[in-house]
């Protein structure tokens, strides 16, 4: 008999024997229903016991240097089609997230991103002002673990962010700004890269980049209570303080206490009233010159274009944006924090982005202080030393320089940013080959190698010049 039909066979003998032992039941006894298909997936409750290492433990295992995790989501057919649909809405919906063999559920996920993070990934044709549904295979995602208002936590933290990095072959750029900005003693998010599995497919590797809040103030600060507020300048571009309640509305922590913002606005009324030779000293009365001092080089060298230093206009208004300030409430001192560095380093040798190019070197200014076109698009910026405050910083010019020495010959030096860059490829290089032959717009081992040796180059430059 051929070996084909033996098989055939007994695996038909076996089936046989499992139906006839199935059906021999205990009275009373109801058959355990088959697991649903992935596609009818509920999103279940999950009531922890108190003894889960997502309890008991705190982020740095999430923000472990030497660990590539991997979190895997699992959302019901529908509402996965519901955010791909419209990923710019930016709308939660519940799923489950498990990582290293324990799950949290219900939470909540969505897309997020502004402008940058949408382009070339929605089926809308305006890339200044996306829609549409979703194109690409990974496009940056956020998870509240705190869902529908709870006070649930994971390693101590509320909220999860991946960012695709669809623009960045490197991988490298995000890990590395902030790496480059804690190094140097400036409050900056962690970010690690890490995969995602989402409905059992691995979807890519991202930066897993810690959420600026709360937990973010208490983890960086002795005393991290105080006020934080996101994306509002001292001072306006007139030079004028921003209104008190304009502060409380970019406020991201205590928000229902009551809040107060007189600390930020009375630092931005004294800067705007302070005489070019008081300048400094009232700088210096409510913020660390070293930590920002240290976090201008950085900045600066990096060519965090897309940062508070770049003065974006619209008509003859600018403003800045990708930061956050903290107030400190025992020392009553303010503090600069970065935000949102995917485009950074791109400019370093050359002007590559055709929207992020700042024209001036640090404290200098262009068009007698007014709005004017530069780069490829012709963007209308304004120059950032116009702005009384960042003017004064610029002032510290033999700290500055200084600091710019110690960032050279410290984390900017081949033999640190080498080891590091090494390391971190050594972590995600089977990641980024596995994403390639699962999706086809994932970018080859080739072309992520050859970005990340034009990143070193970038650096060498950098130190260079």
């Amino acid at each position: 008999m051929p070996a084909l039909k033996l098989k055939f066979i007994t695996a038909i003998g076996v089936l046989c024997l499992l139906i006839i032992s199935c059906s021999k039941e205990e009275p009373g006894f109801t058959p355990a229903p088959p697991p649903p298909p992935a596609s009818d997936f509920v999103v279940p409750t999950i009531t922890p016991t108190g003894n889960e290492r997502y309890l008991n433990e705190n982020s740095d295992v999430i923000f472990d240097q030497q660990q590539l995790h991997t979190f895997e989501i699992d959302i019901p057919d529908a509402s996965m089609a519901q955010i791909d649909a419209n990923p710019v809405a930016e709308q939660y919906v519940e799923c489950m997230l498990t990582f290293d063999g324990e799950s949290i559920s219900p939470v909540g996920i969505r897309y997020k991103g502004s402008i940058g993070a949408f382009v070339n990934c929605l089926s809308g044709t305006d890339w200044a002002n996306p829609s549409g549904h979703k194109t690409c295979t990974k496009l940056s995602m956020k998870v509240k673990i705190n869902w529908n208002d709870t006070d649930d936590k994971f390693y101590g933290l509320k909220k999860l962010q991946f960012h695709s990095m669809n623009h960045d072959d490197s991988h490298m750029r995000e890990r590395l700004g902030y790496w480059f900005y804690r190094q140097m003693g400036v409050p900056a998010p962690r970010s690690v890269h890490a995969r995602l599995v989402i409905n059992g497919e691995f979807v890519g590797v991202f930066a897993l980049t810690e959420q600026i809040d709360g937990r973010f103030t208490r983890y960086n600060f002795d005393d991290g209570d105080g006020n934080l507020y996101k994306e509002i300048w001292p001072l306006r571009m007139d030079g004028q303080p921003y209104a008190e309640q304009d502060f409380i509305n970019k406020l991201k922590t205590n928000e229902e206490d009551n809040p107060s913002a007189a600390l930020i606005r009375g630092f931005a009324q004294n800067i705007a009233d302070a005489s070019e030779e008081d300048l400094q000293a009232v700088i210096a009365s409510k913020m660390n010159i070293t930590e920002i001092i240290s976090h201008i080089v950085v900045d600066r060298t990096i060519r965090h274009d897309d940062g508070p230093f770049h003065w974006y206009c619209d008509g003859n208004w600018c403003t800045n944006h990708n930061y956050y300030w903290y107030e400190e409430p025992s020392g009553q001192t303010l503090h600069l924090i970065p935000w949102d560095l995917d485009n950074a380093f791109e400019n370093i040798i050359v002007n590559t982005n055709p929207v992020t190019p700042i024209a001036d070197e640090w404290g200098e200014t262009s068009a007698n202080c007014q709005p004017f076109p530069f780069g490829w698009f012709g963007v209308t910026q304004w120059s950032a030393a116009c702005d009384k405050l960042t003017a004064g910083w610029a002032n510290f010019s033999t700290e500055y320089d200084q600091i710019k020495q110690s960032f050279i010959d410290g984390p900017l030096s081949e033999a640190q940013t080498s080891a590091m860059l090494d390391a971190w490829s050594n972590q995600i290089r089977d990641a980024v080959i596995e994403a390639r032959t699962t999706h086809s717009d994932a970018i080859s081992q080739s072309v992520w190698q050859a970005a990340v040796d034009e990143l070193k180059t970038q650096l060498a430059y950098a130190r260079e010049n």
